[in-house]
């Protein structure tokens, strides 16, 4: 727009050096010429003007590796997708496990501002037996300090959990996730205080069982109430510290029901996203408390990332038989993770994954794109509580179920670009009981491929 108007300009003094001429060589006064020549300067000034006020009132759109962005004044409408295709292979267990090729996630994204205000995001995910909503809500931006959040959101509890899910460095979370709720209806209270060194949330919500999202409407009459702090205190002071983080996160609610309410989670899972837990004798229900805490923390130098995180998960759980109930107690479990990743080709690494392909790759060119290693081991126990008190009493049958899973991953990321990542991860999980006669489950033994794109 500034070319054409200085196009013009010079197509207009053009013409005035030419009206000029012309005046001169017919004898034309000093006045007249003058007059002439202020005419025709603030006719450009008009139109100087009009070009502007056309390009403050049309919209601003722009393409780029973020995605689609369309602004205009206050108000903006952003468009991605996030699109990630896996293969799945099963060592060693052929018979009960198919190796198979599948959509992990396809979701696009829409959100944006509406004034200074509000803000939006919608998320649905298209992978899987059907479509579902992921992530919608909308922001009420008060303040960096406070800002308002209602909707379906990510509970605030688990850190792994929180980052997005084209930015975790392994396929699939550990074993952490497991205990933590995923997404669920409520509001929360959340921002950035103590010059951005410290963040916090805190939300009331419907309440889910761990490791999955709320259900669409509060099946029990009651809720839950979930807060987490989190501290950079050298965020502003540069130095090798700079990205290092600590947090606190908790839940407290009450959950009434069983595994078919979701108020008792369908299965714990282990990386392979098999079940090895779940709550499987007759009458067992949630009735009473669910307590989470979670100490977190992770730290991030240059090309160098460290992840860990704890969840304990503690659950009021009754065993009722012919309507009376035979045994009740607080059923606890535990877990934890330690996983790294170190970028070989030496781009910065964060929390909310790779900053920018330094050489991303070229067919027949000197890029190769960037390399990251990684490395994770995890664990998570059930109570022995859940087992005891024989088959009339237990919540749990041993011969079925695993006490403990213990796992390790070990991974390499291959950013093409800032967009494309084809991912390789090898996990083997162990396990304690889970077969007749107290003997172990089988190990798994797993090699994840992902193609992503994100955009």
């Amino acid at each position: 727009m500034k070319k054409g108007i200085k196009q013009a300009g010079v197509a207009t003094l053009a013409v005035i050096a030419s009206v000029g001429a012309a005046q001169a060589a017919q004898g034309a006064s000093a006045e007249e010429l003058d007059q002439r020549i202020r005419i025709l300067e603030r006719k450009l000034e008009l139109d100087k003007e009009a070009a502007e006020a056309k390009a403050k009132d049309s919209p601003t759109v722009s393409i780029s590796e973020k995605g689609l962005s369309v602004k205009k004044g206050d108000n903006e409408f952003k468009f991605n997708a996030l699109v990630q295709f896996d293969g799945r292979t099963y060592l060693d267990d052929k018979a009960t496990q198919n190796d198979t090729f599948t959509f992990r996630r396809i979701r696009p994204t829409f959100q944006g501002s509406v004034g200074k205000l509000v803000s939006y995001r919608l998320t649905p995910e298209f992978a899987g037996a059907g479509a579902t909503i992921v992530d919608a809500y909308v922001d009420l931006k008060f303040d960096p300090a406070y800002t308002l959040r209602a909707g379906k959101v990510k509970g605030p509890v688990g850190l792994e959990r929180l980052q997005g899910g084209s930015a975790i460095t392994f396929i699939e979370r550990g074993l952490p996730t497991e205990l933590v709720p995923n997404r669920d209806l409520g509001v929360q209270l959340q921002g950035d205080v103590l010059n951005n060194t410290l963040n916090y949330t805190i939300g009331y919500y419907n309440g889910t069982s761990d490791g999955r999202d709320g259900n669409a409407t509060d099946t029990d009459n009651r809720k839950e109430v979930a807060g987490r702090l989190f501290a950079e205190p050298f965020k502003n002071a540069g130095g090798v510290l700079e990205k290092l983080g600590v947090g606190i996160a908790a839940s407290h609610g009450t959950q009434i029901g069983n595994n078919t309410t979701n108020a008792l989670p369908g299965g714990l899972r282990s990386p392979s996203q098999r079940n090895f837990f779940v709550y499987n004798e007759a009458g067992v229900t949630a009735n009473g408390d669910h307590t989470r805490i979670s100490p977190q923390a992770y730290f991030y130098n240059g090309p160098f990332g460290l992840l860990a995180e704890y969840v304990q998960s503690t659950q009021e759980i009754d065993r009722v038989t012919g309507g009376a109930v035979v045994n009740s107690e607080d059923i606890k479990l535990t877990a934890w993770q330690l996983a790294g990743s170190y970028v070989i080709t030496g781009e910065d690494i964060g929390f909310k994954g790779l900053s920018k392909v330094a050489q991303p790759f070229t067919i027949g060119g000197e890029g190769w794109g960037a390399f990251e290693l990684a490395a994770r081991y995890g664990e998570l126990k059930v109570d022995d509580a859940a087992f005891d008190g024989g088959a009339a009493l237990r919540f749990a049958n041993p011969d079925a179920q695993s006490k403990k899973a213990s796992s390790w991953t070990a991974g390499v990321n291959w950013y093409l670009n800032t967009n494309v990542k084809l991912a390789l991860n090898y996990t083997n999980t162990s396990f304690d009981g889970g077969k007749a006669g107290g003997a172990d489950r089988d190990d798994d033994k797993t090699v994840f491929t992902r193609l992503q794109l994100n955009f």
